[in-house]
């Protein structure tokens, strides 16, 4: 997109009430630098709607020097500025993208988060990227030095879309209970959607604490796409009604809550020991895979699925794609089967990707007859060019 298009969204976030916009990464080149700095200034310090609200700003940074003094000279001009600041945390990508120790990365997340509020930012957001597939305890460690260190949101990363709803949701909730300093700061989530299940964790980590949650328009992300700005707020304005059914015909429950509806008609219902119960979801809010999962999980026998998803409305719970024989066109970032579900743009994601694929893929698409692409681009970092 051009800086004017990028410009146009910006304002239109503002205007819809969206309490932070991540306008792009200052350091991966200068036109990105630029067109920060013009949303800082533009939206970052006008007021969108009537009830005066101005946006967060923020600006992404890769845990160096250099990515968070980029960061800040495009942040800095929003009333409101945030520097939010990445590295990653599980084995697979300290071993083969960052080559560095768990020490090495404690210290990096610790000096650089504190180097963001000498700069005179104080809003400051830290990651731990591929937290998902993080061990549990070094995890709390890292989150508790970022905290210390000045970190004001601490931003749960399911990178790779590798955990399921009710998994991910414990991890939020260990993270709050065991985190030093964590009932000072703010917890997000940021979730991909690689197993169609990033709406679903989005929703199970609000469910279990966190205050704030990462989305992108349309879903559009890396790869298979990230949690839906639409869907996770259809799901919000729809939240405290009651009403359940099965099957789930017009897409409505969330993942725990058709759970607990399977679980407790297997309770309740008089001669359910004789029959075998079944689940139908629909994915109206993008919600099927990860309902049918969780009726599974809680006793249903039997799933109803559609090849492709293709079903009323938005379609069914999906098995695989019959693209050529049924004439729907499957969106790019379908997850498993879609263009972009193995594509990898960022430079960030590209550098893992030469190391090792198991940094940004959680299954080879050679097992199924599909083949990862590195997709160049202007927004390239030099790290993936190199």
């Amino acid at each position: 997109m051009t800086a004017k298009q990028k410009l146009d969204i910006a304002h239109q976030l503002a205007k819809l009430g969206v309490d932070i916009i991540e306008a792009g990464f200052p350091a991966s080149n200068k036109a990105d630098l630029e067109t920060v700095k013009l949303i800082a200034r533009e939206v970052g310090n006008a007021t969108a709607n009537d009830d005066g609200h101005i946006p967060v700003i923020s600006g992404l940074a890769r845990c160096n020097m250099n990515d968070v003094d980029k960061a800040w000279e495009a942040v800095k001009y929003a009333k409101f500025p945030r520097i939010h600041i990445f590295i990653a945390t599980s084995d697979i990508h300290m071993k083969y993208k960052l080559k560095m120790s768990k020490e090495e990365v404690v210290e990096k997340a610790r000096t650089m988060v504190a180097h963001a509020r000498s700069l005179g930012c104080n809003d400051i957001q830290f990651s731990p990227e591929d937290a998902g597939r993080s061990d549990r305890e070094f995890l709390y460690e890292v989150l508790g030095e970022a905290v210390k260190a000045g970190a004001t949101t601490l931003c749960i990363p399911d990178t790779v879309g590798y955990n399921w709803p009710r998994e991910f949701g414990q991890l939020i909730a260990d993270i709050k209970a065991n985190t030093c300093g964590v009932e000072n700061v703010i917890i997000s989530t940021h979730c991909h959607n690689d197993l169609g299940l990033a709406t679903a964790n989005t929703l199970e980590g609000a469910y279990s604490g966190a205050r704030q949650v990462e989305v992108t328009i349309n879903g559009i992300g890396e790869r298979a796409g990230n949690a839906s700005l639409e869907e996770v707020l259809g799901e919000a304005v729809k939240a405290g009604a009651t009403t359940l059914c099965i099957p789930d015909t017009v897409g409505y429950n969330w993942p725990r809550e058709f759970g607990q509806l399977i679980a407790d008609i297997k309770a309740n219902t008089c001669g359910v020991e004789n029959v075998i119960i079944s689940t139908h979801c629909h994915n109206d809010l993008g919600l099927a895979t990860a309902n049918t999962l969780e009726g599974a999980y809680s006793g249903a026998r039997q799933v109803e699925v559609t090849i492709n998803g293709i079903g009323e409305r938005a379609g069914n719970a999906s098995l695989e794609e019959v693209e050529a024989y049924s004439g729907m066109k499957v969106q790019p970032h379908k997850p498993i089967v879609g263009a972009n579900a193995f594509a990898h743009e960022s430079g960030i994601h590209q550098d893992g990707m030469l190391k090792n694929k198991s940094t940004y893929e959680i299954m080879s698409p050679e097992d199924i007859g599909l083949h990862a692409e590195i997709i160049k681009s202007k927004g390239q970092t030099y790290n993936s060019r190199g």
